[in-house]
């Protein structure tokens, strides 16, 4: 299932004999050893040799060096220096700060310094709300995490966990035009990390919290939406949940299925699976059967934390009980944000006819998309090399623009839900189809509608 992508392009730097046939041979050794070429750059060369930049993708990082162990064994090869083009992107960081302002000379400093600035200070203490107008807060979010739950890589602490939220501020800038900041905590105190926020919040207008585990994550964000006068919005929570709202409306479109007639399947309760459950239970489906590592969320079920027993109360109409194979039968949707490989065609099989398939674990989904495909109407995924890809970035950069714009002091589920909206509206009903039911995250218009929408919200 999985293709040599761009996050394993390694560039080779190699010699090579300066032959008519060196090229074929160099091309077909990376072939044959699995890898995608593209690019091929001569930039050396000699009487008795040529220096070449062999750059290919891999599948991972030992298939990298299979490749370039393959690459050595040519006649004549001498492999020079192997470059992780990842690695290279994040040398030195990917986000800075620059200026806004020009300081050119002393009347630019007065301004933008000593001594005009103590006039605007003097301004904000009088009204503290002019920090919105006047300072970097109108435009600004905090990018916090604990690095509790990087990726799906776990507990990788906060130095691990800045690539990420480096990542995320550079998306924030490139989508929406929002100056984000990472804020990786040296803690993973609950107690903690809400109160070294509150300390913060003062220079933003937003908190993104990103990538800290539940279910610590839902008692940080209630609490910290209840102590700060800005949004608190976790991306993990919120921004899966637009986006897998919006792509299960117009996969229902392509079905003419009615969501209140269907009944949804989520694997996965945790922080992704409740937000997604709490806002499809907005849209009144037919019923809801919630599936977690110990089998189908039922009210019976013994040992269900504070969580699991709010879901428990809210859905699962039947109390039915079993595992993820005995949900799935008879649902018209299922949505996964769980666990690789969890099942097969077989069990999609038993789905109601034009069954929905979101399988959503990265990077590799609850079943292969091809055996989904066997008897599924719509298939989705997390991933890059397949259609319909459900990627946050359609929602958050669009939401926290309108949340900022709006001049937002909380965000509410009508604000979430009109984000949904406005992306499932963004595929209109000419290019609706059973392989396009989100758009491309490149899609520039999809942020601008979000961030209307949120501000509409928001305002009303």
């Amino acid at each position: 299932m999985p293709v040599p992508g761009p996050g394993y392009s390694i560039t080779v730097r190699l010699e090579a004999p300066p032959s008519a046939s060196a090229a074929g041979d160099l091309t077909s050794a990376v072939g044959r050893a699995g890898g995608v070429i593209t690019a091929f750059d001569v930039v050396e060369s000699h009487n008795d040799r040529v220096v070449i930049d062999l750059t290919c993708n891999a599948l991972s990082a030992n298939h990298a060096k299979d490749i370039t162990d393959t690459l050595e064994t040519l006649p004549g090869i001498v492999v020079r220096k192997v470059s992780d083009r990842t690695f290279l992107v994040h040398l030195g960081g990917k986000i800075e700060i620059s200026s806004k302002v020009p300081l050119r000379n002393r009347d630019d400093l007065s301004r933008a310094y000593t001594p005009g600035v103590a006039r605007v200070c003097e301004a904000i203490a009088k009204n503290p709300d002019d920090a919105r107008r006047l300072t970097i807060k109108r435009n600004t979010v905090a990018v916090v995490t604990d690095g509790s739950a990087v990726l799906g890589l776990g507990n990788l602490g906060p130095a691990a966990a800045l690539p990420v939220m480096e990542g995320k501020a550079a998306l924030f800038k490139k989508f929406a035009g929002v100056d984000a900041w990472p804020v990786c905590l040296d803690t993973q105190d609950t107690e903690e990390i809400i109160r070294a926020v509150e300390l913060i919040a003062p220079v933003y207008g937003g908190i993104n919290l990103e990538d800290i585990s539940a279910p610590r994550c839902f008692e940080i964000e209630a609490r910290l939406r209840e102590k700060l006068d800005i949004p608190v919005f976790h991306d993990d929570q919120h921004g899966t949940a637009i986006v897998v709202v919006a792509a299960l409306r117009n996969a229902l479109r392509v079905v003419n299925k009615d969501i209140k007639d269907c009944r949804i399947t989520v694997c996965g309760v945790g922080a992704a699976g409740s937000a997604i459950i709490r806002l499809l239970q907005a849209q009144t489906p037919g019923d809801i059967i919630a599936v977690d590592v110990d089998g189908i969320v039922h009210r019976d079920r013994p040992g269900l934390d504070s969580n699991l027993k709010s879901i428990a109360a809210s859905t699962n109409k039947d109390n039915q009980s079993g595992r993820l194979h005995d949900a799935l039968v008879g649902s018209d949707v299922f949505i996964g944000v769980s666990a690789p490989n969890l099942f097969g065609a077989d069990q999609v099989a038993t789905m109601a006819k034009d069954a929905i398939v979101f399988a959503l674990a990265n990077p590799d989904p609850e079943i292969d998309p091809m055996e989904a495909q066997q008897h599924a109407a719509v298939v989705a995924t997390g991933r890059s090399d397949f259609p319909n890809q459900i990627n946050n970035v359609l929602a958050f950069p669009g939401v926290f623009r309108g949340l900022l714009d709006a001049h937002a002091r909380t965000i509410t589920d009508a604000m979430l839900l009109a984000a949904a909206q406005a992306i499932a509206d963004v595929v209109d009903g000419d290019r609706l189809n059973a392989s396009f039911i989100v758009p491309s995250v490149f899609d520039n218009t999809v942020a601008p509608a979000v961030a209307e929408a949120v501000r509409k919200a928001a305002q009303s």
